[in-house]
C-alpha cells in the first residue's frame, strides 16, 4: 500500500489519498492528528506527505511519525516535503505551526541521534534513518554547486523546500 498523507486535491497516481477533508477526492477521509490512523501496523510500503507536517506543531509532529513509524513495514520510505525553515514560505502562511522544520528536526526520529544527543528519555517510540534533498530556488539552482552549497549555508530563501527521505529501520 502507498499513502500520500495529507493530499488535498493533489494525489500522487498510485497513491491512496488520505485528507480530512471530504471535498478534495481523497480516498481516504480521516485527520491525521486522530490516532490511531485506518491502517494496520506494517501495513504500508511507500509514503508521500507533502506540505503537511509544516501545519503540525512539535507535540503532534512527534505523534504523527510515532504512527507514521507503526504503520510502515520495515524498509518502507516516506518522503516528507515541506518549506525550508529558512525561506520566506516556511514563515508566511498564518497556517503553519512554530517551529520552522530543519534537516535538524529529523534527528529527534532516529533512536541513536536521541541517545547521542541526550533525549532518550523523550517519548518518541519510533527509529527513522534520514536523508535529505531539497528544492533550490531558481536562481540558485543555475549557480556553480560550490556557491550553491555557500548561498545554502548563509543566505536565507534559497532553498524553498526540504525533502526528507525516512526510512523505518
Amino acid at each position: 500500500m502507498k499513502l500520500d498523507l495529507g493530499c488535498g486535491s493533489r494525489k500522487r497516481e498510485g497513491f491512496t489519498g488520505v485528507d480530512s477533508s471530504p471535498d478534495c477526492g481523497a480516498d481516504v477521509v480521516h485527520d491525521l492528528n486522530v490516532m490511531p490512523w485506518p491502517f494496520a501496523d506494517g501495513s504500508v510500503d511507500e509514503v508521500h506527505c507533502a506540505h503537511f507536517l509544516e501545519h503540525l506543531d512539535g507535540p503532534e509532529r512527534i505523534r504523527f511519525m510515532v504512527e507514521l513509524y507503526r504503520v510502515m513495514q520495515p524498509g518502507a520510505k516516506a518522503l516528507i516535503i515541506t518549506p525550508y525553515w529558512s525561506w520566506v514560505g516556511a514563515i508566511q502562511d498564518p497556517t503553519h505551526k512554530w517551529p520552522p522544520i530543519a534537516e535538524q528536526s529529523y534527528l529527534y526520529f532516529n533512536a541513536a541521534a536521541r541517545t547521542s544527543m541526550g533525549v532518550e528519555h523523550y517519548n518518541i517510540a519510533c527509529d527513522f534513518d534520514v536523508e535529505f534533498g531539497g528544492l533550490p530556488a531558481p536562481e540558485v539552482s543555475r549557480l556553480p554547486q560550490g556557491e550553491q552549497n555557500f548561498a545554502r549555508k548563509h543566505n536565507l530563501n534559497t532553498v524553498l523546500e526540504l525533502h526528507a527521505v525516512l526510512t523505518r529501520r
